[in-house]
């Protein structure tokens, strides 16, 4: 993998990337020389329209992003991949549409466009076709060694095998454990010289997968691998970085001390922060004040009671504030105290269940964000009793508090609605990953994903 500003991309999607974007300025060259021929104008010379051109790429580019075509699943279907790009290059050719009504000639002419959509439509799925397929070979993947035949060891057996998979496990290698779950592992013993057998595979990449380290890491045969140039990692860390996500049951606090993260540096990261939240809160606000204004009075006549709800939540440092959202539920649906949301929950109302699927009950809680109580990327804050319940029951679950609550987040769009304990604790891996890596890089991740979350809303209660 590719580590840009704290955060994985595997090499494949990076690939895949490049290609796209390069096809992107293809297309719209061609769009541009096409369309020249047809009314007989001369096209000029490139430099001229190189400037358009890069923009053309990268809006769509960011378009495909955004909607989720360098997701995994989009790796791995073709139908899958191709009902995202249209989708992408359908919005990337309305933003530029647009800009080019608000600033005539900044970019193509909206007839050019047309052409440069079918054509990158042509392209991308060819691409897709002729390299696509290759991506999850072991062409692409990196050779991983696993020294531990254990329960751990077995949890990497099941990751390699998922499709999508960045890394092929080439080997495990048996350190004398009692609860062996590996029966191909080789045993220690049975090699000779474990650097030149790391040679010999291959192996890119050596996993330190034992159950007990207390007095049987292996320092001889690590160091012996290290020198031969490949890099060694242990388990939390590998998980880390193969899943985008902090894994409970094996990380510990001595990992999350020493290993990389929640560094001072952030200090830039939260003033870039606060700065965009300031400016885009503003912003939405003044832009749709209208649409909340129309569904407060939807929301008002389609039920009794207020049109706004009102809720105290846990935020920065563990410090409650009043988180404000249109009303989805009927006034009466904490009677009885508060509760998770259930799959077509009886307390939602008709009204409430459209703003809900499509976010729009969201919408005030930019002012949240502009008197600074919360951030538009960040984990999802929760109501103090929730709180209380959680942090009894989920290791480093305060830790998630550590940085501001948001809107949207790294759980949010990597991890369907949860209802349960068992769903709260697998989203706070991902919340002890966005506090631990974050950065504006991310951030802006997060929030070009949130797009693909409110267009295929999975889950959403």
């Amino acid at each position: 993998m590719i580590r840009l500003f704290k955060h994985y991309v595997p090499h494949s999607v990076m690939l895949l990337g490049i290609f796209d974007l390069l096809l992107l300025l293809a297309a719209g060259e061609a769009a541009w020389q096409l369309r020249a021929s047809q009314i007989g104008m001369d096209p000029g010379s490139f430099s001229e329209r190189a400037v358009p051109l890069c923009g053309f790429a990268l809006v769509v580019w960011v378009a495909m992003i955004s909607v989720g075509v360098y997701g995994s699943e989009a790796l791995r279907s073709m139908r899958y991949a191709c009902a995202r790009l249209l989708v992408a290059i359908s919005l990337g050719i309305i933003a530029l549409s647009v800009l080019d009504f608000i600033v005539p000639g900044a970019t193509f002419w909206r007839s050019t466009l047309l052409f440069a959509m079918l054509l990158a439509v042509l392209l991308l799925v060819a691409n897709r076709l002729l390299i696509g397929s290759f991506l999850g070979t072991s062409a692409f993947r990196r050779r991983v060694m696993v020294l531990g035949a254990g329960a751990r060891a077995a949890r990497l057996k099941a990751l390699s095998k998922e499709k999508g998979s960045g890394f092929a496990v080439v080997s495990f290698i048996a350190m004398n454990e009692p609860d062996r779950a590996i029966p191909e592992a080789i045993s220690r013993e049975a090699i000779h010289d474990l650097g030149d057998f790391v040679d010999n595979l291959g192996v890119t990449e050596v996993v330190l997968a034992l159950q007990e380290r207390r007095n049987s890491l292996p320092l001889k045969d690590l160091l012996r691998i290290k020198t031969k140039g490949v890099h060694v990692n242990d388990f939390s860390s590998f998980i880390e970085r193969e899943t985008g996500r902090i894994d409970l049951d094996t990380v510990n606090p001595s990992w999350l001390i020493f290993s990389d993260g929640f560094s001072s540096g952030r200090v830039i990261s939260s003033a870039s922060k606060r700065i965009f939240d300031i400016v885009a809160s503003a912003l939405l606000l003044a832009l749709t004040w209208p649409i909340i204004a129309l569904f407060a009075l939807l929301v008002k006549l389609d039920s009794k009671g207020p049109a706004f709800f009102r809720q105290r939540r846990v935020g920065l440092y563990g410090q409650d504030f009043d988180l404000i959202k249109l009303r989805s539920m009927r006034t009466d649906a904490e009677k009885d105290g508060a509760k998770w949301a259930d799959k077509d929950d009886p307390r939602i109302t008709r009204i409430g269940k459209f703003i809900r699927k499509v976010r729009i009950d969201e919408l005030p809680q930019s002012w949240s964000v502009l008197r600074g109580d919360m951030s538009f990327v960040g984990p999802r804050p929760e109501v103090p009793k929730f709180v209380a319940d959680l942090e009894e029951q989920l290791p480093y679950y305060a830790e998630r508090h550590m940085v501001k609550p948001g809107i949207t987040g790294w759980a949010q769009i990597n991890y369907p609605y949860g209802a349960s304990i068992e769903d709260s604790r697998h989203k706070l891996e991902y919340d002890l990953y966005y506090a631990k890596n974050y950065t504006p890089f991310l951030d802006i991740l997060i929030l070009l994903q949130t797009l693909r979350v409110i267009l295929w809303p999975d889950g959403v209660r």
